[in-house]
């Protein structure tokens, strides 16, 4: 069981660019970490910096999901921390996205955040503590972009069911909150941000003229998981650069 004062952190999704940059600092604030993802590969490289445990898990699975914060809860007697940046990226008009690929983007993206916050909000019920949940939405939730509608619709599903547990276990003193990036490095968005059309062509609408580096999104993530921001709930943050409420200069 951990120290009182050690928070206990999963990252769900945290071989990524976003989660392998919130595990970097977790670890180096000294919070105890529990990654998990798809790909074990990724996740024992961020393991070999971080020095923290790693689980495989696809967090489309409900059961799966359900059982990892079982046993961390069991080892550790609490849970502090979930963020769930598992996630995807479709860049496609409607007509020609596939009933399938609609599918699978949702449950990568909407499916295994609700999957995050039914298990987890659960057991920090049970925690005079409560506990912070995280979650990645986008910059297309909210800014109509041409080609998103899969992702926009997918975490606009996000944005809403944060909103919504974020009133449903305010009580037991649970923060629900979301960041939402606008276009990052990440090996996810390689072939946006290595292709040096769309990355330009990207910057240009961004109005702060760049793309985001995922140390960005996670420096936001960590300071909604921490214990000082307990009056923070409910909130959708922006890490996009401005794309998402200020207009580029032409």
């Amino acid at each position: 069981m951990s120290n009182e004062n050690t928070p206990v952190v999963i990252i769900v999704g945290a071989g990524g660019g976003i989660g392998s940059a919130v595990a970097k600092k977790l670890a180096a604030s000294g919070c105890h970490l529990v990654l998990a993802g798809r790909n074990l590969e990724r996740l024992q490289s961020v393991v070999a910096e971080t020095e923290t445990e790693a689980v495989t898990l696809d967090a489309r699975d409900s059961a799966a999901v359900a059982a990892l914060m079982q046993s961390v809860h069991a080892t550790h007697g609490r849970i502090d921390g979930v963020v769930n940046c598992a996630g995807s990226i479709l860049l496609k008009p409607a007509h020609l996205i596939s009933p399938q690929e609609f599918a699978d983007t949702l449950a990568t993206n909407l499916i295994t955040a609700f999957n995050v916050v039914h298990s987890a909000a659960g057991l920090m019920m049970k925690q005079a503590s409560g506990g912070s949940l995280v979650l990645c939405s986008s910059v297309a939730a909210r800014r109509g972009l041409v080609n998103h509608e899969a992702i926009a619709a997918a975490k606009a599903g996000v944005e809403g069911l944060a909103l919504a547990a974020a009133a449903s276990y305010a009580r037991y003193k649970i923060r629900v909150n979301c960041v939402a990036p606008g276009l990052t490095r990440t090996g996810l968005t390689s072939s946006l941000t290595q292709n040096e059309t769309i990355a330009k062509m990207s910057a240009a609408m961004h109005p702060l003229g760049r793309i985001g580096e995922p140390a960005e999104v996670a420096s936001a993530i960590c300071w909604l998981l921490d214990r000082e921001q307990s009056w923070v709930t409910g909130q959708v943050i922006g890490i996009d650069g401005g794309l998402g409420q200020v207009q580029a200069r032409s």
